[in-house]
């Protein structure tokens, strides 16, 4: 049966050769998926992550980590800045992983103040501009093009703000979407240095470095895959320098992290997308069908860019759903610089599911046998 011309892509979605069932199977999982992310709504509000205007900055991780700055360019060690700050705020010292790694509050503390929100910004439109042209291979006309543009910057809102410089997911989910974003087949070496870079800002951002490798592996891309298995031992042995230098400056009587089971299901990922995206300007009840629908959009796109991407988004939704705590919904923000773009994607998708789903095969008779 012929295929009719897709409506925005360049080529037919990932669904336009199933079968009756195969379709109709899927449009049965996108219902449940749209359907899941309605747990968003049983989920309360999280603390803000901004500094509060009076009081103690330190009650907001935010405020913990420009006063962590600003030790840190007064000419304090780090470890030791960020272990009374930690304290001074009521914040866990115990295990490692509750305290940063030194290399974004260091770099930040040798600029001027102003300096790090303006690169900040500047790096928000390279990691768009770099999208923006991956997405126009996929949309030959303008309207999509523009469109995958509003999806964009409202998917990047939270990153254009200056004033969330010292919070380390901002940076970390940047350098994860643009090294996504920068990586083709047989060019892999930037993009690995910038996931290695997302490392050393952020620990979580390993899941997409593993991602990355499992995927060079599965494909046949034995160096690649070697490449990012090299920039995770490095983290590693970072991280265990980190650990060692955190030892040092803590002790037995240092509050412990409460663990990190959260065990909060599915709807703290879309709650987290909603409030780190322009989602946030609408009602949640229409806000979480809507990141359900962006994740169907990724699944539509046929590139290998796209499940990619999509593995990303459900390894960080799986991490969110298990081990994030409502206070740390910000985990969020690792996947969302580009998530909202997968809507952009949807009515090719679901256009051809409905077709297939509804596919009639007419039989024609050529000839009769006497």
């Amino acid at each position: 049966m012929a295929r009719s011309d897709p409506l925005w892509l360049a080529a037919p979605s990932r669904f336009a050769g199933l079968r009756k069932a195969h379709a109709r199977l899927a449009l049965a999982l996108l219902a449940l998926l749209v359907a899941a992310c309605f747990a968003a709504l049983a989920i309360g509000d999280p603390p803000a992550l901004g500094a509060s205007s009076g009081g103690d900055r330190n009650r907001t991780d935010l405020g913990v980590y420009e006063d962590i700055v600003a030790g840190v360019r007064g000419g304090g060690n780090y470890y030791e800045v960020a272990a009374d700050a930690l304290r001074a705020g009521g914040y866990p010292l115990r295990p490692f992983l509750t305290m940063r790694q030194p290399a974004l509050a260091a770099a930040e503390a040798s600029m001027p103040p102003w300096l790090p929100g303006m690169l900040l910004v500047a790096l928000a439109l390279f990691t768009g501009m770099a999208w923006m042209l991956r997405l126009t291979e996929a949309m030959p006309r303008l309207a999509p093009r523009l469109i995958a543009a509003l999806l964009l910057a409202g998917s990047m809102l939270a990153f254009f703000q200056p004033g969330l410089a010292a919070f380390h997911e901002i940076w970390a989910g940047l350098l994860v979407a643009l090294s996504l974003a920068l990586r083709r087949p047989g060019r892999w070496i930037e993009a690995a240095a910038i996931g290695l870079a997302a490392m050393l800002i952020r620990e979580t951002a390993a899941l997409y470095v593993l991602v990355m490798a499992v995927f060079a592996w599965r494909e046949g891309a034995r160096r690649e895959a070697m490449g990012w298995g090299a920039a995770l031992l490095l983290f590693a042995a970072v991280l265990g320098v980190h650990a060692w230098a955190v030892a040092g400056v803590t002790g037995p009587n240092d509050p412990a992290s409460p663990g990190w089971l959260g065990l909060q299901g599915p709807g703290l990922f879309v709650k987290g997308i909603a409030l780190s995206t322009a989602l946030q300007l609408v009602p949640l009840w229409a806000a979480a069908p809507l990141v359900g629908l962006a994740l169907f959009g990724w699944a539509s796109w046929n590139d290998p860019l796209a499940a990619r991407a999509l593995a990303l988004f459900a390894g960080y939704a799986l991490a969110l759903a298990l081990f994030a705590r409502l206070d740390t919904f910000y985990w969020a923000l690792m996947a969302s610089p580009v998530i909202l773009a997968g809507l952009a994607f949807v009515p090719d998708g679901l256009r051809d599911l409905a077709r297939q789903s509804l596919d009639r095969r007419r039989v024609t008779v050529t000839r009769i046998a006497q």
